[in-house]
């Protein structure tokens, strides 16, 4: 009866990992197979991914691109917003997705992360006679300061939760935000010190970034991963950790992102 109840128990087992084998996701024999790496985007984040007319470039892209090489494969990407990234990623659009994403426990709740490749965090970019004005969220969190954020991703969910006594203003689209605050509409937009430096290079002498080397609230950077598909992570993992070793990483981050 032991014999009988043992092998019972032994084939519930079996049956139990076959079906969990059956249903968890595998990327990377997919990508393998299809020669084709479906990446999710939003497209609108500098230095990370940016839609050029069409044509995504940045620190990510590039290292998308790496990625699918090492598995003999294409990139195709799939263009999101930050408000639908997350359902889109979890809805099975892509098999990546990438383009300045903050590693949150939020976003954790849904997906895995590689691990971290870029550090960042929030940072102030105003109008560069207001640098002094907006040092600090004691400085910001006020009334009288107007601020703006772009829906759905990190920089909504710190300007509600942190600012929120400031003057909120919501905008559609991140890349509209900046000539927002050019134009004097609003004071203050608190984005990743990576964003603020490449906006601070592009408008120089009008947007200024404070303090992107000490953000207000420090933070990392990674790629999203599909829940259960720890062997594309572990794969992926490998890939960032070799191309950090090699200095190619370095490398691709110094060519989107300015120093000076």
């Amino acid at each position: 009866m032991k014999k009988a109840t043992l092998a019972t128990l032994i084939a519930a087992m079996f049956v139990t990992a076959t079906a969990q084998a059956q249903t968890s996701p595998d990327t990377l024999t997919k990508v393998l197979e299809t020669k084709e790496l479906v990446v999710c985007s939003p497209g609108d984040y500098k230095p990370f991914s940016f839609d050029n007319n069409g044509k995504f470039e940045g620190v990510d892209n590039d290292l998308m691109d790496k990625l699918a090489q090492s598995m003999g494969a294409k990139v195709t990407i799939v263009k999101t917003t930050w408000k639908t990234l997350m359902d889109d990623f979890t809805a099975n659009k892509c098999d990546i997705a990438v383009g300045g994403i903050s590693i949150t426990l939020e976003r954790q709740q849904k997906a895995l992360f590689t691990e971290p490749y870029f550090i960042n965090g929030k940072t102030p970019i105003v109008r560069c006679e207001n640098v002094d004005k907006y040092q600090t969220v004691e400085q910001i969190n006020r009334p009288e300061v107007r601020i703006i954020a772009n829906p759905g991703g990190s920089n909504e969910k710190y300007a509600r939760n942190e600012l929120s006594n400031a003057n909120l203003t919501m905008n559609a689209e991140n890349l509209t935000i900046f000539q927002q605050v050019i134009d004097k509409k609003v004071d203050v937009f608190v984005s990743e010190a990576a964003e603020a430096i490449v906006k601070a290079h592009e408008h120089k002498g009008v947007l200024c970034a404070v303090n992107p080397d000490k953000p207000l609230k420090p933070a990392q950077n990674g790629w999203l991963i599909h829940n259960g598909d720890y062997r594309f992570k572990s794969y992926v993992d490998q890939f960032l950790h070799l191309e950090k070793m090699s200095g190619n990483l370095d490398k691709t981050i110094n060519k989107w992102l300015p120093r000076d």
